[in-house]
């Protein structure tokens, strides 16, 4: 009977263990598409992805006004994604000429540093996101490598011929949402992205209108070609897959334009088939929480000094904080910041330089320990070492938050009322 009960208990174990579903995921950039565009149509695809999960504005550019305002410019906006941080970290300003900081790991260079062998594809219609982005093959980027490569294809002129207003653009996409379906289809790459370049190009050729509209729709049915792939897998192996479709940048008033801090340029949006937590449906999720929330969902492990450098929260899962803020007070500093659960703790922690950005390692102060709940809390920085800059995190189970500041001395720093003062 004993040997029976225990051949019962590793017979439910190992039926346990090939239950369980293997994670995969993959992120489709739509390029330059506002959010009212998005809202406005009838996009089938997107629609039911979101129907599966969530939908939901989110933003691009940074902090207006601040050390972290990024511009709203399309490799831009790939980075912030791809490192989770702004301009001022991945020194990544605009569509040319780039010198990423490949200090700040992408989500590829996360996958490849994880124990287990992880499977990586990029499908996509400009080069440069591979070779510049992620850095492929470089050793400031530990030789990375990608596993499963469709891209360079608005290279082959002789396969797809230059065209008025870019269309040959058009032609690229339609190929490597294709190949995208068919590579995950057949081989399921654990983390995957996918690019769609061509709804840029309509928005500067045409700005707002029916072309712009139709670029859009065109692209969804390539984003449709990709959802069908995630679902066959879904449906016919042990798998569980996050899709994601996300644009990195938004456009001007009249739609042929961005670059700038105006709403229209800054509001982006996220659909998902996952379900989301407090940070997407608060309405202030950013691109920089898609990257983080991708490693979550598939489990990925981040060194604490790459973790602490990440701008964005996960939308998915249990999040204790959000929106870290600062403000200067003589010589302190209030770091602020909005409670999602009034049982956890924060930990308080600074470091008076930036060796990380060098590629070096900070050397972080415990500075305190509060609730949640009390929302604020107040640094004296006399207490640490003397510099004009500053790093924070706030650190709770299953957030982390940082900001940065500088200090600028003036001749009005340290003033004294006189203890008899009028007008």
């Amino acid at each position: 009977m004993k040997k029976l009960v225990i051949l019962s208990i590793i017979t439910l174990c190992l039926f346990g263990c090939r239950q369980e579903k293997e994670k995969k995921a993959v992120y489709i950039i739509i390029d330059g598409v506002p959010a009212d565009i998005i809202e406005r149509l009838d996009l089938p695809a997107i629609r039911e992805i979101s129907s599966r999960g969530a939908y939901g504005r989110s933003y691009v550019g940074g902090t207006v006004g601040r050390y972290d305002q990024t511009p709203t410019i399309s490799a831009v906006g790939y980075t912030d994604l791809l490192t989770s941080t702004w301009v001022n970290k991945h020194n990544v300003p605009g569509n040319s000429n780039l010198s990423p900081n490949y200090n700040y790991w992408t989500i590829f260079r996360i996958a490849k540093e994880q124990k287990k062998e992880v499977k990586t594809g990029l499908f996509s219609s400009w080069i440069d996101n591979r070779t510049v982005l992620l850095g492929e093959g470089k050793p400031e980027t530990g030789n990375l490598r990608i596993d499963y490569v469709y891209d360079g294809y608005e290279l082959d002129t002789a396969a797809f011929p230059k065209k008025e207003y870019d269309l040959n653009i058009l032609d690229v996409d339609e190929h490597v949402s294709k190949e995208a379906a068919e590579c995950i289809r057949e081989n399921a790459p654990d983390l995957s992205w996918v690019y769609l370049w061509y709804t840029d190009d309509a928005g500067h050729y045409f700005g707002n209108g029916e072309a712009l509209d139709e670029s859009v729709r065109i692209a969804d049915r390539q984003v449709g070609r990709v959802w069908e792939a995630v679902k066959y897998r879904q449906e016919n192996f042990n798998e569980d897959w996050m899709i994601v479709v996300t644009t990195d940048h938004g456009r001007d008033f009249k739609g042929y334009g961005h670059g700038g801090q105006s709403e229209r340029e800054r509001v982006t949006w996220v659909a998902t088939n996952q379900k989301v937590n407090e940070r997407m449906t608060s309405g202030k999720s950013a691109i920089v929480d898609i990257a983080p929330s991708i490693s979550r969902f598939l489990g990925f492990e981040i060194p604490r000094d790459v973790l602490w450098e990440q701008d964005g929260i996960p939308f998915i899962g249990k999040v204790d904080i959000m929106e870290m803020d600062i403000l200067p007070y003589d010589n302190s500093v209030d770091l602020n910041w909005e409670c999602l659960d009034g049982k956890a703790m924060v930990k308080v922690w600074a470091a008076a330089d930036n060796k990380f950005r060098e590629g070096g390692k900070d050397e972080w102060i415990d500075v305190g320990y509060v609730p949640a709940k009390a929302e604020t809390f107040r640094v004296d920085l006399t207490s640490l070492p003397e510099s004009k800059f500053y790093k924070f995190v706030l650190e709770t189970p299953n957030t982390t938050l940082n900001r940065w500041y500088s200090i600028t001395k003036d001749k009005y720093t340290n003033f004294k009322f006189p203890v008899a003062y009028s007008h």
